[in-house]
């Protein structure tokens, strides 16, 4: 499970090191916080720009949750924590 674990994390990363320069374009970033395997549920902190943007909810479904999907297709929902 370990192992499962490990690149489920690896997964994740890869896949907020590919939606981070779209982020920081903005003057935003996201931070990974926490990989909840057995609800298969991410939870992610938007950052600067990110916090009180008005489409941030957009941002977090349609790009930060598709692409963690498209690298670690076992997470069904992605949430933000402030």
């Amino acid at each position: 499970m370990e192992v499962a674990n490990h690149e489920l994390r690896a997964n994740v990363e890869k896949a907020l090191e590919e939606i981070r320069p779209f982020l920081r374009n903005d003057g935003g970033d996201i931070s990974l916080v926490e990989i909840n395997a057995e609800e298969n549920m991410v939870k992610v902190q938007l950052e600067g720009a990110c916090v009180g943007c008005s489409v941030n909810q957009m941002t977090l479904k349609s790009g930060v949750e598709m692409t963690i999907k498209k690298y670690a297709p076992q997470i069904e929902k992605v949430i933000n924590v402030n």
